[in-house]
């Protein structure tokens, strides 16, 4: 079941508070309550308002604060970019403290020999791509789309996927060795870096304790550093986008791709949200930014003309017309490898479909990392993801589940003006991401004023509060995760809301039990986070 929070605000408990000051000076921790209702909502919703908000600016000082939480015994829940939908930071109690990893971004080393990078808890996807880019680097999964606002150690605590996920997976797969603050203020390495005279360059020396970290959701332990692989950056690349009749075509068509490893970058779009923020972009400003990132990535002055010419003579007709659509990245070492890639994708995926105008997958290619606009939806509305990962074998019956429960819904949801959506991913060769997405008219909160760009807050219609239908969002939310669970689903960033326990083994929920009791005796760290 979803963890129940309610948005007020608690009691400053002065001592905790005063002590972290002490610590860290007036300047890293935030007390007024409009701070304080910002770091403590997502995307979704708030929890309890944090007593406090802090920002270390360096692992001792993370240490200390973790020491005097532990001490305490305050909750203590870590916000990196904040694109949480399932109370990945909030808090279920009051009198807790959000550590914010924001000033903890820095790049500590590009090890160009050993092919590693190193990075703080609170670098950012598009930060770190940039970085590496301008050397010719890039690390096989390289950031969600959130990237812009995304950070390193969040997507490993929750796991993520979309940059380079087609051939490399999720974010954990990317990961060799990170160094964990534990819930008693101790610092932890793993991999080579457990050994004090060894590079941090191999994940697998004995039992994988970085393992333990990833997709944990900040249970285990707070992330201070981070080493990824790097791979030589790949500039030769292909797009091509397909559209579907079914989703049953389109599942056929992304697995028989997804098996002989030919993508970089995949994602499939049912037609709401092809339609939605996610397939169209409006206003002079940002064709302008599109056509910008577009020349830039194409790799020269008549690739790019070209690119957009084909842009701009596809129109969006085909998009518009499709029921369902997959969009796809194809790298090579050079353009004869891109080109023959893409020309066995289209193969492949033509025994299903149909070929329509690559503009979408142009654009990402050029604009990877965009602002966070689709927080909300294209007229505003509010919005929230939810997702499984199944086996290929299981995620066509799902389908038809969810597609039955929609329906059965549908006076209730009619009523409201709720909406929904879908998109898709293939994750590697055996898993298949199916990603529903709620719209409804209601207020904006504290989390949308701070991220959303002003400018297209602005150009937004506004709603009042529907309490009603927040509560029928909630409903269907906990239901379709049932749903999801029946259908054997693993899940990213499981947060408070999915039910990781649910039906597990019970010798490996003793182990993870007794895991985190050894490393946060006192339970101070993201409590209630995997149902913990």
């Amino acid at each position: 079941m979803a963890t129940a929070f309610a948005d007020t605000a608690a009691d400053t408990p002065i001592d905790i508070v005063t002590t972290l000051t002490a610590l860290l000076g007036a300047d890293a921790v935030l007390t007024a309550e409009d701070d304080r209702r910002f770091y403590g909502t997502d995307v979704y919703r708030a929890g309890k308002i944090p007593s406090a908000v802090v920002l270390p600016g360096n692992v001792e000082q993370l240490q200390a604060i973790v020491r005097a939480c532990a001490e305490t015994r305050t909750p203590l829940t870590v916000r990196g970019g904040g694109a949480s939908y399932t109370d990945g930071y909030t808090h279920a109690a009051p009198r807790g403290i959000t550590l914010s990893t924001e000033r903890l971004n820095n790049i500590v080393e590009i090890d160009e020999t050993d092919a590693t990078v190193t990075v703080e808890a609170g670098c950012t996807w598009k930060d770190l791509h940039e970085a590496l880019a301008a050397k010719g680097w890039r690390t096989p999964f390289w950031g969600p789309f959130s990237g812009m606002a995304a950070t390193v150690g969040g997507s490993i605590s929750q796991n993520a996927i979309s940059h380079g996920t087609g051939a490399y997976g999720v974010s954990a797969e990317s990961l060799l060795c990170v160094e964990i603050v534990t819930g008693t203020g101790e610092l932890l390495a793993t991999g080579s870096a457990g050994n004090a005279v060894a590079d941090p360059f191999f994940r697998h020396f004995g039992p994988d304790l970085a393992g333990l970290f990833t997709g944990d959701c900040g249970a285990l332990g707070v992330k201070a550093r981070i080493t990824l692989k790097m791979i030589r950056a790949r500039t030769a690349f292909e797009t091509a986008s397909f559209s579907f009749d079914s989703f049953e075509a389109l599942h056929a068509a992304m697995r028989a791709i997804a098996i002989e490893n030919l993508d970089d970058e995949n994602f499939g779009l049912d037609a709401a949200l092809q339609q939605g923020q996610i397939g169209r972009q409006e206003g002079v400003d940002a064709k302008v930014e599109i056509a910008k990132s577009v020349m830039k990535s194409s790799g020269g002055v008549v690739a790019g003309m070209k690119n957009l010419a084909k842009m701009a003579i596809a129109g969006d007709r085909e998009l518009k017309a499709a029921n369902y659509v997959a969009h796809y990245i194809a790298e090579g070492v050079d353009s004869a490898e891109a080109k023959a890639r893409i020309a066995r994708l289209k193969a492949l995926a033509g025994a299903h479909g149909d070929e329509i105008a690559n503009t979408v997958p142009t654009v990402v290619r050029g604009m990877p990392f965009a602002p966070l606009t689709n927080t909300l939806g294209p007229k505003g509305e509010r919005w929230v993801p939810m997702h499984g990962l199944f086996s290929h074998s299981a995620v066509t019956g799902f389908h038809h589940a969810l597609m039955a429960y929609w329906q059965a819904n549908r006076a209730v949801m009619d009523a409201h003006g709720i909406f929904t959506g879908a998109m898709f991913m293939a994750v590697g060769s055996s898993g298949f991401v199916y990603e529903p997405t709620f719209y409804w008219p209601d207020a904006q909160h504290a989390y949308h004023a701070r991220v959303v760009p002003a400018d297209h807050l602005a150009a937004l219609p506004r709603y009042a509060a529907a309490p009603d239908a927040a509560a029928e969002v909630k409903r269907m939310k906990t239901d379709v995760a049932e749903l999801m669970h029946a259908h054997g689903a693993a899940h990213l960033q499981v947060g408070k809301f999915y039910p990781y326990l649910k039906g597990r083994n019970p010798a490996s929920v003793a182990l993870l039990r007794a895991v985190k009791a050894a490393l946060d005796p006192h339970n101070i760290l993201n409590p209630g986070a995997l149902g913990l």
